[in-house]
């Protein structure tokens, strides 16, 4: 008998403590997560999928950026997939067209029930939500990831790793050398580059849905709430002598209705002088980039109350069931860059804008495509006017070396063209390459080339 009960008392433990093992493990339920786990299941390779929190799709949803940027005549593979399940969903193409920043906007929650669904058909993927992930060290045959889950610690081992948190936190648990900031502008030869480094980042964003509640719904004024930030957000007679990004200002409808999303709500994303926040939370702790939230969702709550009581939007307010948050916020800000691995190879602006002429042509790798004018978002910062002036040229992403495949917004380009990888489809496009030609949509890659699988 005591023979018995000693046994049943240490099974759970050895249980426990015995890891779980896959071929591939994606670090990260973002946009790019999602693409390269299902690619991966749809080969019939055991994958495993962690995220710190409920949602799937990372910026699409949980940061609530429910809008596409370009891509309309090329809706193929996932992001094709994805488009004609919203489709499906509202009805048809044109329910989509409710907003002019775009012809594909959905609601957040909307997205993520979409993405949930397509993972619960792969056989081959499991999910583990509520999990965050506290080590990883290399073995002889791939890596052993600790991680924290809902039931306690437990351990993974995979073949591959992909790395498809918005920040890039793999990167460095894995030792993997990146950068930060803007390069210098004699590193690579680009005119549009500062003379000196820095570590200065795009500006974050709390992106605010708001609903029409149809009766004023305004909130009480946040903490340090100061009107004359936000004149310049809009066309207004107190718009005198403040910065306005040498862009257009709009009427006020027009700020609202860019962002129009299907079932009267709103989407506030809005880059001129409107709720973007800079901080480069990329290094620092958990604690200290909480913080920093928490001051970017008051810059929002501040630009809302703004809108509520000097543009006259009283009857608009957060809609109360978008997300699964106490104060109705998105539960990620959305993060325009992260990290950057040094890779063996670097693509530059001279390898999009005269990419003919290059020694390596890097061109004739590419495999994702932006059509989408990009802007860089660096008006929040506080030295923004000593900041360079950024051109934009189209052109191909995506390189790839073996045993290590980079994705999302942390693969080595020049700090200035890593803007494209803000772009939904060019990160399902890459993220879904990577486990479809070997395995954002797919994240960086870490362990054997996936054409080993």
């Amino acid at each position: 008998m005591i023979k018995r009960l000693f046994i049943l008392i240490i099974l759970p433990f050895i249980q426990c403590s015995t890891p779980e093992e896959t071929e591939v493990l994606v670090i990260g339920g973002s946009a790019s997560g999602i693409a390269a786990a299902i690619s991966s299941a749809r080969l019939q390779v055991s994958t495993i999928l962690i995220e710190q929190g409920p949602w799937l799709g990372g910026m699409l949803t949980a940061a609530g950026v429910s809008a596409t940027d370009g891509n309309y005549k090329l809706p193929s593979g996932f992001w094709g997939e994805f488009r004609d399940s919203l489709v499906a969903h509202y009805g048809s193409e044109e329910k989509l067209q409710t907003g002019w920043v775009s012809k594909t906007l959905f609601e957040p929650s909307v997205g993520n029930e979409i993405f949930q669904q397509l993972a619960k058909k792969e056989k081959s993927l499991s999910l583990y939500f509520h999990t965050n992930l506290l080590s990883l060290a290399p073995t002889q045959n791939g890596w052993t990831a600790k991680v924290r889950t809902e039931k306690g610690e437990k351990q993974i081992k995979a073949k591959i790793v992909i790395d498809a948190t918005e920040l890039g936190d793999v990167v460095k648990l894995a030792g993997i050398e990146y950068s930060v900031g803007m390069d210098p502008q004699d590193k690579y030869h680009e005119s549009i580059a500062p003379v000196k480094a820095n570590e200065v980042i795009q500006d974050m964003t709390y992106v605010l849905i708001l609903e029409d509640y149809g009766k004023p719904v305004i909130i009480d004024p946040p903490a340090g709430y100061d009107a004359s930030v936000f004149y310049c957000s809009s066309q207004s007679l107190l718009c005198t002598g403040a910065k306005t990004m040498k862009r257009t200002l709009w009427p006020p409808d027009k700020l609202i209705t860019y962002g129009a999303l299907p079932n009267n709500k709103y989407m506030i994303n809005w880059p001129i002088n409107g709720n973007d926040y800079y901080s480069n939370t990329v290094d620092l702790t958990e604690t200290e980039r909480q913080a920093q939230y928490e001051k970017a969702k008051i810059k929002s709550l501040q630009f809302l109350y703004y809108l509520q009581t000097e543009l006259g939007f009283s009857n608009l307010s957060l809609a109360e069931n978008e997300f699964p948050t106490a104060d109705h916020m998105p539960l990620i800000p959305y993060h325009r860059e992260s990290r950057r691995i040094k890779g063996l190879v670097t693509l530059t602006v001279n390898d999009i804008a005269k990419p003919f002429e290059q020694k390596d042509p890097l061109y004739r790798t590419g495999i994702a495509v932006g059509d989408y004018p990009i802007d860089h978002h660096h008006a929040a910062h506080p030295d923004a006017d000593q900041l360079p002036e950024l051109h934009f040229f189209s052109g191909t992403l995506i390189y790839c070396t073996p045993g290590c495949i980079i994705a999302t917004k942390s693969k080595k380009l020049y700090r200035s063209r890593k803007v494209y990888l803000r772009i939904e489809y060019c990160q399902w496009y890459y993220s879904s390459s990577t486990c479809g030609f070997t395995n954002r949509t797919g994240g960086r890659v870490f362990g054997r080339s996936c054409r080993t699988i």
